[in-house]
């Protein structure tokens, strides 16, 4: 099942993509956090089989982010080997664990926003993790899967000097505006039986920068979860970014970084594609 939230920035309108295609209007207020916990995932299942849902006209609608604004965005840095290397970091023993602002979060194909003084915007397709169950002290890989409410494209936008370059955490070169695009669906488990099973890919202007594959994922969906859940509580309606294959503007030395006015598309495997134009702060 495909869940997603259409219309104006603020004003999105919950709703389900059926097997024919069709987009469906569900009797829900938002998708979030009290959406998963209250069992809303398994309510819309049940109306959509049961043919309850109206079809929405939806040609020429903006498509949201697949989730209301998250409790919290955790994301998972150097998470494949490749990407390690190219940014010449040894691979990780363990999960390296950074934040990304909630407000960052924005539709799949709306304009991501350049800060200003930036010159190292950087582009990362990755596989982001939406939590369905509270997770607390989560002993294996099974329990681990069974707290994932869905799964979406998620482009982890950086500013390279900011995260790097300027002292202090990552965080400072992963939070600015707009630099979390996500969607366009929120797929079910029940459709991804595999989450070390599908390929990324990204493009800039027409030109293919990452061809990746989660199998090479370091530490696997269940593992990072399993592993934060030692750390901190996950609720529902929270945001895992799992890392970025190589092919990063910072791993290509003499590859240019983004500009305005630019194009980035994303694709990974059963779910979906985003296209963002580059613009200005």
């Amino acid at each position: 099942m495909k869940l997603l939230r259409v219309g104006p920035v603020g004003r999105e309108r919950p709703a389900v993509l059926d097997g024919a295609g069709n987009l469906r209007e569900i009797s829900e207020t938002e998708i979030d956090g009290a959406f998963f916990a209250s069992g809303g995932v398994a309510r819309v299942r049940e109306a959509l089989e049961r043919d309850e849902l109206p079809v929405l006209d939806a040609e020429g609608m903006r498509i949201g982010a697949p989730i209301a604004r998250p409790g919290k965005i955790v994301c998972i840095g150097l998470n494949y080997v490749d990407h390690a290397a190219e940014t010449n970091a040894a691979t990780p023993a363990e999960p390296i664990i950074f934040m990304k602002a909630p407000n960052t979060v924005v539709g799949p194909n709306d304009e991501v926003l350049i800060p200003r003084d930036s010159v190292k915007t950087d582009w990362e397709v990755e596989l982001a993790v939406v939590i369905g169950e509270t997770a607390r002290y989560v002993e294996t890989h099974e329990e681990a899967l069974s707290k994932v409410a869905g799964y979406a494209i998620s482009n982890d936008v950086s500013e390279r000097e900011f995260q790097l370059e300027r002292g202090g955490q990552w965080d400072k070169g992963k939070s600015c505006e707009t630099f979390n695009p996500l969607g366009p669906w929120l797929v079910t488990p029940d459709e991804i039986p595999d989450p070390q099973a599908l390929g990324l890919r990204l493009w800039v202007d027409g030109e293919r920068f990452q061809n990746g594959d989660t199998k090479n994922m370091i530490f696997t969906v269940a593992e990072v979860i399993r592993y934060l859940s030692r750390f901190m509580v996950l609720e529902p309606g929270d945001l895992i970014n799992t890392g970025t294959p190589a092919g990063v503007a910072l791993g290509l030395p003499g590859t240019p970084y983004l500009r305005a006015g630019q194009v980035v598309e994303l694709e990974i495997d059963g779910l979906g594609r985003q296209r963002q134009t580059m613009g200005q702060a």
